[in-house]
């Protein structure tokens, strides 16, 4: 008998590992290529110089800590269209897209009003003044792309909602493909361009976006299944309540992604105040983690789509092994990741640049970065799976209490009073980290037990 439960629990929960996998691989691809985008950036722009290499780092650490506050507001989407494909009412769908467009852009309003605020006050965030020149035209020309960005969530969210990530993952490809193509003409000066350097990838990027934009448009417009869609985004009106439910379900996601992404801005504010090589190497290292970071957040994304549909269908006991078998995929992931970061540690930054110094500063936080995996992991399954419930309050304060209160008082503390440098900045990451994991896992437990009367 119990070698009969066992094979049974063991079948069940291939069959959710499968559905992960199934609904995350196009996602992660899709991410993926965003994230060979930025790669692609830090080494051309690296490769170029590695003063303009540290004032990306900075911009893109900035711009990057609101535009995933955006991305993380858009989400509200996703528990709302699979709450409404459970009970198959697929014309509200469209509805629910037409509103959260609207509420998407009233986000970007106040976001790039925040943004320009810190643009004009750029002299206050005391940065190496050798990078100025370069930081503030770049920063102008990342800010001016927010908007595409935000437009397009709303359309991601929308078809990874209803479990067609293939149509983000194709979008993502070729409007990075698109970038890296833009990067290479105008970073360096070819086919008559002139050479811009940090300028020519940050305007490579802005065009890239807006034929993302264009492109998610005429997929919506164009295919022959998304009729009720279509239907319900002409006959739907939008409204004021609908627009607040998704600013109540948003706004928490939002803050709690957006204070995570706000802790790596400041810490590369923290890591600047050390000057030029160690921004530099810090961008190196945050480009590295993306990489693994994509591969999580595709699979969180799984979680979310699956729990959300479990929970409109009331089967709370899928929703439990659904996370677990997230859980049980990350970790595999990241021990993978580890060891290969592992074998490289020692030409790994080389990849980025050809500088000997950075390349050295990068040796020194691989072992953090290694470390980092598994609380990064383990936090965005949770964090997913709670948000695909909609119980999006608690995982802003969670975030709230475990990055601002905790990682980054630390990483200030470890960093300079105690001494440490970048590693002692770098090491707040971990400390929030096993904060957040903690916290969340009670959370989600919490949640099951109450639903399933242990």
């Amino acid at each position: 008998m119990e070698r009969i439960r066992l094979f049974q629990t063991l079948s069940d929960y291939k069959k959710q590992y499968k559905s992960i996998i199934v609904l995350g691989i196009p996602i992660i691809i899709g991410q993926f290529g965003a994230i060979i985008t930025g790669l692609a950036d830090t080494i051309m722009v690296g490769q170029h110089s590695t003063a303009e290499l540290a004032a990306a780092s900075f911009v893109n650490n900035v711009i990057n800590a609101f535009s995933i506050l955006g991305t993380g507001f858009s989400f509200s989407l996703i528990p709302l269209i699979g709450e409404s494909m459970a009970k198959h009412k697929y014309i509200a769908i469209g509805g629910w897209l037409k509103n959260s467009i609207v509420a998407n852009f009233t986000t970007t309003i106040l976001i790039v009003s925040v943004l320009s605020g810190i643009y004009l006050n750029l002299e206050m965030l005391d940065q190496p003044q050798e990078l100025k020149p370069l930081i503030e035209p770049y920063f102008l020309i990342s800010l001016s792309s927010v908007v595409f960005v935000m437009l397009a969530n709303s359309f991601r969210q929308f078809v990874e909602g209803i479990a067609q990530p293939s149509i983000s993952m194709w979008v993502l490809l070729i409007g990075n493909l698109l970038n890296v193509i833009g990067n290479y003409i105008l970073i360096y000066g070819k086919l008559g361009c002139p050479e811009m350097g940090l300028i020519g990838a940050g305007i490579s990027t802005l065009v890239s976006r807006i034929f993302m934009l264009l492109m998610f448009i005429a997929v919506f417009m164009k295919r022959k299944d998304y009729v009720p869609y279509r239907k319900g985004f002409r006959e739907i009106r939008i409204s004021l309540s609908w627009w607040k439910k998704l600013n109540v379900i948003g706004w928490p996601i939002g803050l709690q992604q957006g204070m995570e992404a706000g802790t790596f801005c400041v810490t590369a504010i923290m890591t600047g105040w050390l000057g030029s090589l160690s921004l530099a190497a810090h961008q190196v290292a945050i480009t590295i983690s993306l990489i693994s970071f994509t591969t999580y957040l595709g699979l969180g994304s799984a979680v979310a789509i699956r729990t959300s549909f479990f929970k409109g269908a009331g089967d709370w006991a899928k929703v439990r092994k659904i996370t677990l078998a997230g859980i049980h995929l990350v970790i595999g992931v990241a021990l993978v990741v580890c060891v290969v970061l592992f074998i490289t540690k020692d030409y790994i930054g080389f990849v980025f640049t050809d500088d000997v110094k950075v390349n050295d500063v990068v040796k020194i936080l691989l072992p953090i970065l290694m470390l980092y995996q598994l609380g990064d992991s383990m936090q965005i399954i949770l964090t997913n799976s709670l948000r695909g419930l909609s119980d999006v309050n608690v995982i802003m304060w969670i975030s709230f209490v475990a990055y601002f209160l905790v990682a980054i008082p630390c990483g200030y503390l470890l960093g300079f009073p105690v001494g440490m440098g970048i590693s002692g900045v770098w090491l707040a990451y971990l400390i929030g980290f096993a904060c957040s994991v903690t916290l969340l896992g009670l959370r989600m437990r919490s949640q099951i037990r109450k639903h399933l009367h242990l």
